[in-house]
């Protein structure tokens, strides 16, 4: 459902429950997400901090699922 060029901002508008996945990131960046990342892509915030995008969008898929 969810794609690589969708913005966090986006989505957390659309699907509110996927902020507590986004949550689960600020630890490795160091800095809140939701408060520094919000007009970012999945794409584009997965490649600065090397995270694995098949798995943030997996993990953002089961949280709207649930």
């Amino acid at each position: 459902m969810f794609t690589k060029d969708m913005n966090i901002l986006d989505i957390v508008a659309d699907y509110p429950e996927t902020e507590k996945i986004f949550a689960q990131y600020d630890h490795i960046a160091g800095k809140c997400i939701m408060c520094h990342h919000l007009f970012d892509s999945l794409e584009g915030f997965a490649d600065q901090y090397e995270l694995d995008l098949v798995e943030l969008i997996s993990k953002l898929n089961d949280s709207i699922i649930k």
